[in-house]
This record gives C-alpha cells, structure tokens and sequence, in this order.
C-alpha cells in the first residue's frame, strides 16, 4: 500500500509521499480534515502520483481558491506531465 502523510503547519498544507489512487482516499480524509485555515498547498515532498492524485489536489486547490487563496508550492515528481495533459495551471486551476 502506498503512504503519504498531509500535514498543517501554520497555513501550510503539507503533503508527502505517494497520491495514487490507491493512497488518494486516506489522503483526502486527512486534508479535508486539516484544510478550514490554509492558504498554501506544499507540493514537494509528493513522490509519485497519478490521475487521480492530481484530481485530488486540483480540487484542494480550487476549495483554497473560494477563500481567495490558493498557492500551490513545490514541484511533485511527475506532476508537470499530468498537469499538461489535463490543462491545469501551475495553481492547478483548468486552463479552457
């Protein structure tokens, strides 16, 4: 099974390890959890990830977005590849 941790630190949301689909579930339930109060995603200590991954945070992203937030710091390993092909900004916001 694959692991990741999120973490809050200060306005900091933290996010480490795999966002696979597999980890994607425990992942949510720990950054929902933490999420009332952040203002930025840190993004790199994400070792791998995949689509589903990357559906996870694009939705962090636009729910810190509705706050007027939104900051997504750190480059995840693969991330660049998935964010090209499914029109993401740097920010993880859809690009029309």
């Amino acid at each position: 099974m694959a692991t990741n941790t999120v973490q809050r630190t200060g306005d900091t949301l933290i996010i480490t390890g795999v966002l696979d689909r597999a980890a994607v579930t425990a992942a949510w339930a720990q950054a929902i959890a933490q999420l009332d109060g952040a203002r930025t995603l840190d993004l790199a200590g994400v070792q791998r990830l995949d689509s589903a991954g990357v559906a996870m945070l694009a939705e962090l992203a636009a729910r810190l977005r509705q706050t007027g937030s939104g900051a997504v710091v750190g480059e995840a390993s693969g991330l660049d590849e998935l964010r090209a092909a499914y029109r993401l900004s740097p920010t993880l916001d859809f690009q029309a």
